[in-house]
């Protein structure tokens, strides 16, 4: 066991835990953070997915000792129910979610990828969101989502890299 220091969403956590221990599972069971789900365990999936240094990457598969000292973002960083995200209230507005599994790593892979091109092609989108599993076919919706965010965030003025602090 080793202490571990996370800055997740603006605040840092000392967790002693092994570090080799998946990131999910610490910001699940010892941060009480939902947005990350456990889907395949295996990274194929996408449903864990949270933004490291701008970086989106699977928790389920990543080791907490490797993002040490990195600024991790979950689903919980980026917006609140009373002030949602311009991409979580873009997702509303498309409906661009229906069972919710996959909506976590949907958000947060278009988050990583308006954060690097603000205004994004349909086929940029579709290379942003390459591997994440939507059992329930909402595709089209969350490619409307993606555009309908980038619009909001343009007319709003909104900085592609704010993060709420909690």
């Amino acid at each position: 066991m080793s202490v571990i220091n996370l800055k997740v969403n603006g605040r840092t956590h000392s967790i002693d835990v092994d570090p080799e221990t998946p990131l999910l599972y610490i910001l699940r069971n010892d941060l009480v953070l939902n947005g990350p789900k456990f889907g395949c365990g295996l990274g194929q999936c996408g449903a864990c997915t949270v933004i490291v240094e701008g970086e989106a990457i699977r928790s389920c598969i990543t080791a907490v000792g490797l993002v040490e000292g990195f600024e991790i973002t979950t689903l919980e960083g980026i917006g609140t129910p009373e002030k949602p995200h311009p991409i979580q209230q873009a997702w509303i507005q498309e409906q661009a979610i229906q069972c919710g599994m996959c909506m976590n790593g949907h958000i947060m892979n278009a988050k990583a990828l308006l954060d690097r091109i603000p205004h994004p092609t349909e086929a940029e989108i579709r290379q942003g969101l390459e591997g994440i599993l939507c059992r329930c076919g909402t595709y089209y919706r969350v490619i409307r989502a993606v555009k309908r965010a980038g619009e909001i965030m343009l007319a709003a003025g909104v900085s592609n890299r704010e993060v709420i602090e909690l």
